[in-house]
């Protein structure tokens, strides 16, 4: 199992890098210039050439990025252009607060998502499962972006339920920070909950038909005890696999709902780069997230190796 992690360690370097040179290679393409940002409207064209020649940004395209690859080899993912600071720290500012919301999001999705799943497989072709598998279709087919602007309309602006355009840390105040956080990680979290009902409920479908969970029956067990104990074991193997596909995609969307919620996370701080061309912004946020949805893609293959004994990693594979 190390020799294991430590491949797939290695093996995410040159993703990494292939990573950070389409998303260089595509900022050099947007059109916009970041010098005219900063300069700002009443600059004149030799103070824009001034800032650009500052920047590096007159150096030929090799020349930028080998600068950029120097830089990154030395742990430095650049300075922002618009903040003034380094892109790691400005990145691990606003980390805490994504993770919060999508760690919230995922609670949310994994509570509602296997149980309603596993509800609706336990009463198939019941009102119970039609229910069910309406509310995953429902989940699935709505735009979290929609669902969050209809949110705000409902629970803050109509009902005064939920606070908006606001944010509390975590740290500072628990109850606020449930309050602020609720419906931005219900609209991420719903569109995971469909999904990951409806995967939860065929593979609960496919586990109640197999033999060993007749045999168990057969032995007089109760059915609690048939679900929970036989049947979950192997419906968690496939389901854990796919909590690490939502998990991923709970961060990436984060873009989209920090922006709705106005929540100074990652997304919004990426949102703001791209709509301001802050070229070193983006470039190094985007090699952040990345590596951090690799990691949690090795994790996630750790754990289903813990789950299913009958999956072994070895150096020779």
């Amino acid at each position: 199992m190390g020799s294991y992690i430590v491949r797939r360690l290695l093996q995410s370097i040159p993703i990494l890098l292939i990573v950070s040179l389409i998303s260089f290679g595509i900022m050099k393409l947007v059109p916009g210039d970041p010098a005219i940002v900063i300069g700002g409207p009443n600059a004149t064209a030799a103070e824009i050439e001034n800032i650009r020649k500052n920047l590096g940004l007159d150096r030929p395209f090799h020349v930028q990025l080998g600068v950029f690859y120097w830089n990154l080899f030395q742990g430095d993912l650049g300075r922002s252009l618009l903040l003034g600071k380094p892109v790691l720290e400005a990145v691990i500012e606003r980390a805490p607060i994504t993770i919060s919301l999508s760690i919230y999001a995922m609670v949310l999705t994994i509570a509602f998502g296997i149980a309603i799943g596993v509800l609706a497989a336990l009463r198939q072709n019941t009102w119970i499962d039609q229910v069910a598998t309406t509310f995953a279709l429902i989940g699935v087919s709505l735009p979290n972006f929609w669902l969050g602007l209809v949110m705000i309309v409902l629970f803050s602006v109509h009902l005064g339920w939920l606070p908006t355009n606001s944010y509390v840390d975590f740290s500072d105040d628990p109850v606020r920070w449930l309050r602020h956080a609720t419906m931005p990680s219900v609209a991420l979290a719903m569109l995971q909950i469909g999904l990951l009902a409806r995967i939860t409920r065929s593979t609960m479908l496919e586990t109640l038909r197999q033999d060993y969970i007749r045999t168990a029956r057969a032995k007089g067990l109760p059915e609690w005890r048939v679900v929970a104990k036989h049947a979950m074991a192997n419906v968690m193997i496939p389901v854990i696999t796919v909590i690490g596909i939502i998990l991923s995609v709970l961060i990436s969307g984060s873009v989209v709902i920090e922006s709705v919620f106005s929540i100074p996370g990652i997304g919004s701080l990426l949102g703001n780069a791209i709509l301001r061309r802050d070229y070193t912004m983006i470039q190094g946020g985007l090699l952040f997230v990345a590596a951090v949805l690799m990691l949690l893609n090795i994790l996630v293959d750790i754990l289903y190796a813990w789950f299913d004994p009958r999956v072994r990693y070895d150096a020779g594979k």
